[in-house]
């Protein structure tokens, strides 16, 4: 058995960067959905499943904001935000 397929790969993003402009990013395409009416829900896991920026409105430049981010990006602080509430709970 190759040792390499046992070795966990380290997955490293400049944490606190990422994480301001990631959130920064995210509450202003959730709140340029919510007002056009869309579900943002809906909305950003499609973009995010798919990389198509057709699932984000226009409205308030969101569509173009959100391409400033990766979605490597994104998915880390939608991920840490929630394992951080989660552990705020315990």
């Amino acid at each position: 058995m190759d040792q390499q397929q046992d070795k966990t790969v380290m997955f490293r993003v400049d944490a606190e960067e990422s994480e301001n402009k990631a959130q920064k990013i995210l509450l202003a395409v959730y709140g340029a959905l919510k007002e056009k009416g869309y579900n943002p829900l809906n909305q950003l896991v499609g973009y995010l499943l798919s990389g198509d920026p057709a699932y984000i409105t226009n409205h308030m430049n969101a569509r173009s904001l959100i391409r400033q981010a990766e979605r490597d990006e994104l998915l880390e602080e939608l991920v840490r935000s929630y394992l951080e509430r989660a552990d705020e709970k315990k």
